[in-house]
């Protein structure tokens, strides 16, 4: 696809000619990439907006990427550990909390200022202002579902990577469980998307990492809480709460299985514990 956008794009929308000048501001990027490798391939001369001018980071995504490719299209069991998602999940979920707070405390310093004079003490009589309104304080909300979510997730791949290590010696001579396990590994990332779609963009359905709605391809991350507390839609943050949650869960849920079918193998009898 980035292919196919860098050519058609360039070549069909831009028709660049033989010793013009193309400039490249995203050119880090899949798409910009191929764009000025295609612009040079026309005999045009390509000036990239960005540090990377030797593409040493291109050259390293490249080489990441397929290095990850080769090693799943070769793993008998697919090399996925989930300890690292767990401690991720956790974060965020930290820093949804830290956000309220730091909303609630510098509503509440606002309104002290307000009620103490501060705005209208400097405001400067030459260029009038208006001082802001007293606002109400963010209300508590309850994040209880998603630590819990969190903590479900926590525990399950702590399990599968006790699981996997136990299994390791037997597990290639086991292929019915390696093709057990595989499938449920390959549907854990599906386990965060919804259906119905983030709030005003149903077209992206992962609630725990997609574009903002307001800061184009910036990364928000718990997308649906994060936002309703920055727009301070507080009404909505529980729904969004509880939508993350569930779908925190059937990721921890689906390690858990797969953690299971590890165990029949790593067990000393062979047989599930």
């Amino acid at each position: 696809m980035p292919g196919l956008t860098a050519y058609f794009g360039l070549l069909d929308i831009c028709q660049p000619a033989s010793g013009e000048t193309v400039v490249v501001s995203g050119a880090a990027g899949a798409v910009g990439s191929v764009v000025c490798q295609i612009a040079k391939i026309k005999g045009c001369r390509v000036y990239t907006h960005f540090e990377d001018t030797d593409f040493a980071y291109g050259r390293t995504l490249a080489q990441t990427v397929g290095t990850a490719v080769i090693r799943l299209a070769d793993a008998d069991l697919l090399p996925f550990e989930f300890t690292d998602l767990a401690d991720t999940v956790t974060r965020y979920v930290n820093q949804v909390q830290a956000l309220l707070r730091r909303q609630q405390e510098e509503t509440r310093e606002r309104n002290r200022e307000i009620e103490d004079g501060v705005f209208a003490a400097v405001a400067d009589p030459r260029r009038p202002t208006f001082a802001p309104k007293v606002e109400a304080v963010p209300p508590a909300l309850n994040f209880a579902p998603l630590e819990n979510a969190a903590s479900a997730l926590t525990a399950g791949a702590e399990r599968y990577k006790k699981a996997l290590a136990a299994a390791a010696p037997r597990v290639s001579a086991n292929p019915l469980v390696v093709q057990a396990v595989n499938a449920r590994v390959i549907q854990s990332e599906r386990q965060l998307l919804d259906p119905s779609g983030l709030v005003h963009r149903a077209w992206y359905r992962h609630l725990l990492y997609a574009p903002g709605f307001y800061t184009g391809c910036g990364v928000k991350t718990l997308p649906g809480v994060r936002e309703a507390i920055e727009q301070k839609q507080y009404k909505d943050v529980h729904a969004e709460v509880l939508r993350a949650a569930r779908a925190i869960e059937r990721e921890a849920a689906t390690i858990d299985v797969a953690a299971a079918e590890l165990e029949r193998v790593g067990s000393p009898s062979g047989s599930p514990r």
